[in-house]
């Protein structure tokens, strides 16, 4: 009973470290994209994800070196600390919402869409959002780490070079996640998204819990001996599809940070009507949400890279960023016509594709 409660309040510990972390350790301060809605301020932000990350990994790194928990620890309770970050996320969602005024669109809208835009706390050192993601990204990673942990204290005669792979790639979408910090500040999700259960219990509980399901299907299984070329495929498919995304919202913040500004030798050319712009080339010529076409490009070579690629499991992933960016996009480009209206209808003309170049 002890080891199931520990379990289940592990992510609760976990979080709790990362939000003292993150209003303690040093961080960039740097002006966002979005403005405050009551005054029209750009929002200040307080950035330092990879140094919060680093130190949270280290801290278990020490604390699995002297003999506090095994490698292996979140792995054992995984069950009992995803319940613990089902409870832990709804609790926060309905402090969240329903300590903020109502606007009028019904309870249940209200919970799962939140009220709030972007709220922060403390003074502005602390942002909800890129708290929410910068906690579930760490313990996601922390999961991953010992889910692997498992699997090759389990095989250790005869690992997975693929859970080793996978392992490696998901850490490079963590790390290059929290290096960007930045970037992610001119994204969909900070200034079209408000905090409800779809961003709370989504960070605190899905993220760290769900994106992990690769290894939730095979730490248990031994080594599958997939054929090298398709660990080679694997590394191909996901990095084609980081440049994709990263190269997309790298463009997209260089050129809203100044329209006339090239990026990698890309001379931006856009639509105009005086006073707004919409980037039309580059990545942003391909089509009008490449960087989907990448995310779901890496979540692909996630899911082969663990050399199962007749197992359902490492394809939930892949598949739920299907799931969840095909509606995305869809209500982007709603909330981009009401925006933008006539200027938006000549970047769909020129840009016909919405996700994928030449196929939809």
């Amino acid at each position: 009973m002890t080891d199931l409660v520990a379990g289940f309040f592990a992510p609760w510990a976990v979080l709790a470290l990362i939000g003292v972390l993150h209003l303690a350790l040093p961080a960039r301060r740097v002006a966002g994209y979005v403005r405050n809605e009551h005054s029209g301020e750009l929002l200040r932000y307080r950035l330092n994800g990879l140094l919060v990350l680093g130190v949270t990994l280290g801290l278990w790194i020490a604390a699995c070196s002297v003999g506090v928990m095994p490698w292996d620890w979140f792995w054992q309770h995984r069950w009992e600390g995803a319940a613990g970050a089902l409870t832990l996320g709804l609790l926060a969602t309905a402090a969240a919402v329903l300590s903020a005024p109502s606007r009028g669109e019904g309870v249940l809208g209200e919970l799962y869409l939140g009220r709030r835009v972007n709220p922060q706390l403390f003074g502005g050192r602390a942002d909800a959002k890129m708290f929410l993601y910068l906690a579930g990204a760490t313990l996601l990673e922390l999961n991953l780490l010992s889910f692997a942990a498992h699997h090759l204290s389990a095989f250790e005669d005869d690992p997975s070079p693929g859970v080793v792979l996978y392992v490696v790639l998901f850490t490079w979408f963590v790390c290059d996640y929290l290096v960007f910090e930045r970037v992610h500040l001119y994204t969909y999700d900070l200034f079209a998204e408000r905090v409800g259960f779809k961003l709370v219990w989504g960070c605190l509980c899905w993220y760290p819990y769900f994106y992990a399901v690769g290894l939730w299907s095979v730490a248990d299984r031994p080594n599958p001996h997939a054929p090298a070329w398709l660990t080679v495929v694997s590394a191909v498919v996901f990095f084609a599809g980081w440049t994709l995304a990263r190269g997309a919202n790298m463009q997209k913040f260089s050129f809203k940070r100044d329209t006339a500004r090239p990026f990698l030798g890309l001379v931006p050319r856009a639509l105009s009507d005086g006073d707004r712009h919409l980037l039309a080339s580059g990545f942003w010529g391909l089509s009008r949400h490449v960087n989907y076409l990448g995310e779901i490009g890496m979540a692909t070579g996630l899911a082969l890279a663990l050399g199962w690629p007749a197992l359902l499991g490492p394809w939930l992933y892949p598949l739920y960023y299907v799931a969840l960016l095909v509606p995305r996009e869809r209500a982007d480009d709603r909330r981009c016509a009401d925006k933008y209206g006539r200027l938006w209808q000549q970047y769909r003309e020129r840009v016909p594709w919405r996700i994928v170049p030449r196929v939809y």
